[in-house]
């Protein structure tokens, strides 16, 4: 029985959390939030709060054995951008796009 967890508007570029995800993709859920906890980088941090509301989701709804679950899919999505400006030389202003993420993370039983 495959369980799911959203996490949505979550302010990091998609990119950079795409980096922490295919590190933990397909791994069992404890070796996966053992890897995230030490890892140093935001993203860890995010995902690893995500992967625990799945498995939190996955005990809630059915009774299965949280040292069977793996993590089946992780979906890292751009979301919305919040648009900013920069004054540069000359009278004139640079974009800057502070990009947000929606993730998705999909347990399953092995």
């Amino acid at each position: 029985m495959e369980t799911k967890a959203v996490a949505k508007y979550i302010r990091i570029s998609p990119q950079k959390a795409r980096l922490v995800a295919d590190v933990v993709r397909g791994k069992d859920v404890d070796s996966a939030i053992t890897i995230l906890k030490f890892m140093p980088k935001k993203g860890a941090r995010l995902l690893r709060k995500v992967i625990e509301s799945a498995v939190a989701n996955a005990i809630q709804t059915e009774k299965v054995d949280t040292d069977t679950l793996y993590v089946k899919k992780i979906l890292i999505d751009g979301g919305p951008m919040l648009k900013r400006f920069r004054p540069r030389p000359m009278g004139r202003a640079g974009r800057i796009l502070k990009r947000t993420s929606h993730i998705t993370v999909v347990v399953d039983e092995a």
